[in-house]
């Protein structure tokens, strides 16, 4: 007897192409420069690419990639020299691969104190486990890659990253703000600051 797959399925090579594969060349151009209110914060510039999944996110103007349900989110992250995100934790698990330069990854148990850092490049792995307080920024002297999986999570179902409260008064400081739902309260210049950091990111350059 030949066992046949649970699920059948009738994919056309065009539904394949068209839902279920993403092209870099296109991906890279579609990024989220303030996907978080660190975001606009000196030393935590970055691109954030939603690939598959509802992504951790403070602004809500984003659509993965691939929006078909998988179990698990996948997303990107681009980030120039000495950047990367601030000092925050999860209710859930995140896992990082380097695809490009180097990156120094710091933890702590408390928003307080940092208590180990670890450098990762590519090929290396890092799964940090729900409730450690992280952040992580690029050492590389170029803008680098990273790829991320998340544990599958409802996102603006709640405070979503949880950040320290220097962070926070920063963030507040260029007029960004997260509601108790995780949702960005954006400034009345985000449009102008978005654009500008997009360019200064280098968007749709690798």
């Amino acid at each position: 007897m030949t066992l046949q797959p649970k699920v059948q399925t009738n994919y056309t090579n065009e539904e394949m192409e068209n839902n279920y594969v993403i092209r870099f060349d296109e991906l890279k151009k579609d990024g989220i420069p303030l996907m978080f209110i660190d975001s606009i914060l000196p030393g935590h510039n970055r691109i954030n690419y939603a690939l598959i999944g509802d992504t951790a996110s403070e602004n809500e103007k984003f659509t993965p990639k691939i929006q078909s349900p998988h179990g698990f989110q996948i997303g990107m992250v681009k980030a120039p020299k000495g950047n990367g995100p601030a000092y925050h934790t999860h209710d859930y698990i995140e896992a990082f691969l380097p695809l490009t330069g180097k990156w120094r990854f710091y933890w702590g148990n408390s928003e307080d104190e940092i208590q180990g850092e670890t450098i990762v490049g590519p090929w290396d792995l890092i799964s940090l486990p729900p409730g450690l307080w992280r952040g992580f920024e690029n050492i590389s002297d170029e803008d680098a890659w990273i790829f991320a999986v998340l544990e599958q999570h409802e996102v603006f179902e709640g405070k979503d990253p949880y950040w320290p409260k220097e962070i926070i008064k920063q963030a507040e400081a260029y007029g960004f703000k997260a509601d108790e739902f995780g949702k960005m309260i954006k400034p009345d210049n985000f449009d102008e600051l978005e654009k500008e950091l997009a360019i200064k990111l280098k968007m749709g350059e690798k």
